[in-house]
């Protein structure tokens, strides 16, 4: 990677490991029919995008599963469970990485998110790291349902060339999205797609990005 001087991060698989089969299976569970259409990879019901916008709110969203399930009697935790079933973890090392990076690169995170995963993964920071939130680990964050915009809408890049005055020339945008990938490639923006098995640090090795 020749003349890179920014990085944005996504954060689900990238630094977050998360599983679209885990989660499906747990919706399932709960009743709902055609989970691939209903929340996939690259597809999803209207509802997760509104509320990775904040758009509506977690109690709004619980409501619209228990909709879909047919059952109008579960509980909060119960779809909160299946909901944050998609979360995995973050590997061993991750963050030290990313220290290193922010010593070299401008770094940012960007990141798809909505309020009920947002709690979920404070409190794993909290509980397996003794991190408050991942604010050290980058210059600037944008989560999606602070903002009001998400991936790929082209206004949540400008958004963040234009208020960190970045060159999209010499920024890379790592993703695990292709249609993400897609919008920042026509603002000019370097981009890596992030493809299981692959990781971050075996990429950043890879490239001799430090």
């Amino acid at each position: 990677m020749q003349n890179i001087k920014n990085i944005i991060f996504d954060y689900g698989n990238v630094i977050f490991k998360i599983d679209f089969t885990k989660v499906q299976q747990s919706f399932r569970s709960l009743g709902i029919s055609k989970v691939e259409e209903f929340f996939g990879h690259r597809q999803q019901d209207p509802i997760f995008d509104l509320f990775d916008r904040g758009q509506i709110s977690a109690a709004d969203f619980r409501d619209r599963i228990r909709e879909k399930a047919g059952d109008w009697q579960l509980p909060d935790e119960r779809i909160d469970e299946a909901w944050n079933s998609i979360l995995v973890g973050i590997s061993e090392g991750t963050h030290d990485l990313l220290l290193q990076l922010k010593a070299k690169y401008r770094t940012f995170l960007l990141s798809n998110i909505n309020e009920i995963h947002y709690s979920f993964i404070m409190k794993y920071l909290k509980s397996e790291f003794g991190l408050d939130n991942n604010d050290h680990l980058f210059e600037k964050l944008y989560y999606s349902h602070f903002i009001g915009k998400r991936k790929p809408e082209l206004a949540i890049f400008e958004q963040v060339l234009k208020e960190n005055e970045l060159n999209p020339h010499e920024t890379l945008f790592i993703d695990d999205s292709p249609q993400h990938l897609a919008a920042a490639q026509t603002l000019g923006i370097n981009t890596f797609l992030m493809t299981a098995p692959d990781s971050i640090q075996a990429f950043v090795e890879r490239e001799g990005l430090l």
